[in-house]
């Protein structure tokens, strides 16, 4: 439930915040007083205080609505209902149909961001005109950030330099001009950025989140400056940003300061993942019970693991909250993770399903067991009728219907009610938003796609540290597709990569073209505009096809 909304009709702008969510800033940003008003701070401790909120304001957004809206969205998940439990009016099964709606839950989220756009733009008019670049740079960053979340998946979007004025209603700007806006502010403020990666900037806009921020935009700029979302075609489109895609790509790799082999890839998601992986350049850094909002076990997890011990994570800990189980992995998609020796392959439970080393996070030879008998996960799911609430039943065979990722392994100690603490089913693990991996694979992909050779060395640094086999010759583009799905599983950009790729439209369960109940607008590439930002700013209309 919402505490707050915040719209952009001026005069109704406020703090969004989430009830199950605790945003209160990291203790070693804390201030008692305003630091503006001690002439004896340093002007960017000051920033630091004042940003301190920024940082984090969308933590319960990225760990739950988001992603349900990109992950539903992709071939990745679908959801299931069980005997109409999880159905929850449609929200879930409307993202995997692409059919959503402007009131589904799973989409309540423009408010958020629109919110964190304010409290950027707060931030800056309080520095003033008179603040160097140095010190406005952090929140322009985030504010370009929190823009393109809006671009990216709801199109035409509001351009928001200031707080409005009183009686201001502010008009979405056309998604060309957005990108164009991003791309001038990251390109003014990139020098201006620290370029220290340490414990103290983990989770903080810097030059490197930015230039991978401008990496995506230049990635997807034809997507992104199509006439319309539903012209852009993956086949015939052309990109003039894939030079300047590569040269964003080289200052992060020649930065030398990431890498993708500081831990094996299935401990970079874990609990206790943290400001030590170096694959992460952009995260947001969950911590129960500071900073509460990252909740992608719950739904992933099998439905009846509530109460049952030993668990398939591996810990001497009962789990005491329940979960949903209804987030699946289609059987299409499963069929990725089949390379011999490849670690991302255990991302996912498969087939029967084993008891996890809570330490090395991979199988042992313990069968997981439930109701005396061994659970296995099938790749394939059944209806019990065909329809848009994608339900399953809810017997012992239909909650072992599809299979559940595990790459966001969760330790009962955060998970549980500790204390008459309640930390509502959330998570420690860190959730990257950008990754040094993702900055080899879309430099890889923009060679590719200029006829330039060197995507087959940047490629084989990733099965290289994935232990998979190492390919032989430059890579077309749907091997780099197909790569992306298994390096970037569950991490909220396959939606991205299907639009690039030309795939959004495929077939993949229960999206197929036998069932009048799925969609296949093409402008469905983008989400509609929640309905009650549409009720409170006049002059908005609703995304064409909805």
């Amino acid at each position: 439930m919402k505490l707050n909304k915040v719209f952009l009709a001026a005069g109704m702008f406020a703090v969004a915040l989430t009830s199950c969510t605790n945003l209160d800033v990291i203790p070693d940003s804390q201030y008692t007083e305003d630091p503006s008003k001690n002439s004896g701070v340093d002007p960017m401790i000051m920033v630091e205080a004042k940003m301190a909120d920024l940082y984090y304001h969308l933590a319960g957004t990225l760990g739950r609505r988001y992603m349900e809206a990109q992950g539903l969205a992709s071939d990745e998940f679908t959801c299931l209902a069980f005997d109409g439990g999880y159905y929850d009016d449609g929200t879930y099964a409307h993202q995997a149909l692409h059919d959503s709606k402007a009131t589904d839950a799973s989409l309540d989220w423009y408010s958020e961001v629109t919110s964190g756009i304010t409290k950027a733009n707060t931030i800056l008019e309080e520095l003033g005109s008179g603040a160097s670049t140095q010190m406005t740079a952090p929140a322009r960053a985030m504010r370009a950030y929190f823009t393109w979340i809006l671009m990216d998946s709801f199109g035409d979007a509001p351009i928001l330099e200031k707080v409005p004025a009183e009686g201001e209603v502010v008009a979405r700007s056309p998604r060309k001009e957005v990108a164009e806006w991003i791309e001038s502010e990251l390109t003014e403020i990139i020098p201006s950025l620290t370029e220290d990666v340490t414990a103290n900037t983990y989770g903080k806009p810097t030059k490197w989140m930015a230039e991978a921020l401008l990496a995506k935009l230049y990635i997807n700029w034809a997507v992104y400056t199509a006439e319309s979302v539903d012209q852009y075609d993956a086949a015939t489109a052309a990109n003039p940003k894939l030079d300047d895609c590569i040269a964003a790509c080289d200052e992060i790799i020649n930065s030398g300061k990431f890498n993708l082999g500081s831990v094996d890839y299935l401990h970079k998601f874990s609990y206790d993942n943290g400001s030590q992986i170096e694959d992460f350049i952009y995260a947001m850094p969950y911590d129960v019970p500071n900073l509460l909002g990252m909740q992608y076990a719950r739904p992933r997890s099998f439905k009846q693991l509530k109460g049952m011990l030993p668990t398939y994570y591996g810990f001497s800990d009962k789990f005491t909250q329940s979960f949903g189980g209804n987030m699946v992995v289609t059987p299409e998609f499963v069929k990725l993770f089949s390379l011999e020796g490849d670690i991302r392959n255990l991302s996912i439970q498969r087939g029967d399903v084993y008891i996890r080393d809570s330490k090395t996070l991979k199988p042992t030879s313990e069968p997981f067991m439930y109701n005396g008998k061994q659970v296995h996960f099938t790749d394939e799911i059944a209806l019990i009728k065909e329809d848009n609430t994608i339900d399953v039943g809810n017997d012992d065979a239909a909650i072992q219907k599809g299979c559940h990722s595990i790459k966001w392994f969760a330790n009962p100690a955060e998970y549980n009610v500790k204390d008459n603490v309640n930390p509502g089913r959330n998570q420690s693990n860190d959730l990257p938003i950008f990754r040094y991996a993702d900055i080899l694979m879309m430099k890889a992909e923009a060679l590719v796609r200029t006829g330039q050779s060197g995507a087959m060395a940047l490629f084989n640094q990733i099965r290289t540290y994935a232990g998979a086999p190492q390919i032989a010759a430059e890579p077309t583009l749907q091997d780099i597709y197909e790569e992306r799905g298994r390096e970037f599983f569950d991490e909220n950009w396959r939606r991205n990569d299907m639009i690039r790729f030309g795939h959004f439209e495929d077939e993949f369960f229960p999206h197929y073209k036998k069932y009048d109940f799925a969609n296949f607008d093409k402008r469905h590439r983008i989400f509609p505009i929640e309905q009650e930002m549409l009720d409170l700013n006049p002059g908005w209309e609703q995304n064409p096809g909805y």
